[in-house]
């Protein structure tokens, strides 16, 4: 599924990830809101974060081999050290991973990428949504029968701070999808 995912990059549209279940194909590159809200949040990470660690946006991917997991996360906060490596970098050296929930396939992002982050040991998931202008951060991986899951959740509204880690960041000034009336998805 590697093989196939690095040679379809280059000539297929949209994004493709390796999960549990398969291969997941987001085909609409992400619009505006999307990728302003990206924007905005790696912004106000770096501006409290320490200069040695970057909120990154783009590739590369984040994989554990042996697992079948490979992601693509909207933002990764990681030390720009461990970001100097060949190929997917390594799960377990990021800080906190950050996901705007896609209009396309919101499934991937509330339920896909909660199940797969903890078993690719990233400590903290931050979810941004905006069609719903909320979102939640998980932490605390614990066992559970159907593998690694996040024990603690908590859930957030546009205009509240958020802490991801140990930063905390505003997200008064997240845009929203024009059509925010879409409906949520179970997570």
């Amino acid at each position: 599924m590697r093989e196939f995912i690095r040679s379809a990059d280059d000539t297929l549209p949209g994004k493709f990830e390796i999960t549990k279940e398969g291969i997941v194909h987001d085909l609409l590159t992400p619009n505006g809101p999307h990728e302003l809200t990206a924007a905005r949040l790696r912004k106000h990470l770096e501006k409290v974060m320490p200069q040695e660690l970057v909120a990154h946006t783009g590739a590369p991917d984040v994989e554990n081999e042996p697992e079948g997991v490979m992601r693509r996360p909207d933002i990764m906060v990681i030390a720009e050290e461990d970001m100097d490596v060949d190929g997917p970098c390594d799960a377990r050296t990021l800080i906190a991973v950050i996901e705007v929930v896609s209009r396309s396939n919101p499934r991937n992002d509330w339920v896909g990428k909660m199940r797969d982050y903890p078993v690719l040991g990233i400590l903290v998931y931050a979810i941004f949504d905006p069609r719903t202008g909320t979102g939640a951060v998980l932490t605390d991986i614990r066992p559970t029968p159907d593998g690694p899951r996040y024990a603690t959740r908590k859930d957030f509204v546009y205009g509240e701070d958020v802490t991801i880690a140990q930063w905390t960041i505003p997200t008064s000034d997240l845009p929203r999808y024009q059509d925010a009336d879409a409906e949520e998805v179970e997570s």
